[in-house]
């Protein structure tokens, strides 16, 4: 069955650069985002890890840990992450996955179901459709579900932006408008009445439809 946005991420077991892991248990009570190269030594995937490298601490203060998976071995990756550092100018210090048996891509619905043996002497194009991210929160829900053909760098950016509105809009009763960043107005949801909405945002807000309530971004 395909995943949907508040499944429950599948949880596996796998080899990865920083150890054996179990996925849930390695989540913990935080945030996670697991994201997804069809090949080791792929151009536009290389300038992705190195991205998030770079992007690592700003997601360790939102509580958020970052896993990546190939269908390549983990001594590839532990070879690929040098030429990411160089060329890229950030070591890729978060785990990546070592998929070799297809198992996690299967589970998350990243590769086709019929894709038989391992990872050795698949290409790039067989492995096309691995090129997705995932948001899970800390009750292991799935969040988010991104997926990019394999010629557009993904916008990790985006990620952190999405991460933030909802990390927001779990604390709060509201949601957040288009292209909205990190400290600008929010939106009342719809669940919440007048009278509510008076208790919870005692300044008022701002009504150009009755439906349209905006409020500034609760501390």
């Amino acid at each position: 069955m395909p995943l949907r946005i508040g499944d429950e991420a599948p949880d596996f077991t796998a080899e990865t650069t920083e150890g054996t892991i179990r996925f849930h248990e390695w989540i913990g009570d935080g945030w996670a985002i697991l994201f997804s190269h069809p090949k080791d030594f792929t151009p536009v995937c290389t300038t992705e890890l190195g991205y998030m490298a770079g992007l690592k601490p700003e997601f360790d203060k939102r509580n958020c840990k970052i896993i990546g998976l190939s269908v390549d071995s983990v001594s590839d990756h532990t070879t690929w992450s040098k030429d990411i550092a160089e060329t890229q100018g950030h070591a890729v210090t978060y785990p990546l996955i070592g998929d070799t048996d297809l198992k996690a891509a299967k589970l998350f619905d990243m590769i086709h179901p019929n894709a038989s043996g391992s990872a050795q002497g698949r290409t790039a194009a067989d492995n096309a459709t691995v090129r997705s991210v995932f948001v899970i929160g800390p009750d292991k829900k799935i969040k988010l579900m991104l997926t990019y053909p394999m010629s557009t760098g993904r916008n990790f950016d985006e990620v952190l932006r999405v991460l933030d509105s909802m990390q927001l809009t779990a604390k709060h009763k509201v949601a957040t408008p288009v292209n909205w960043k990190q400290g600008e107005d929010v939106i009342i949801v719809p669940a919440v009445s007048d009278a509510e909405a008076k208790e919870k945002f005692p300044g008022g807000w701002k009504s150009p439809r009755p439906y349209l309530r905006i409020v500034p971004q609760p501390k």
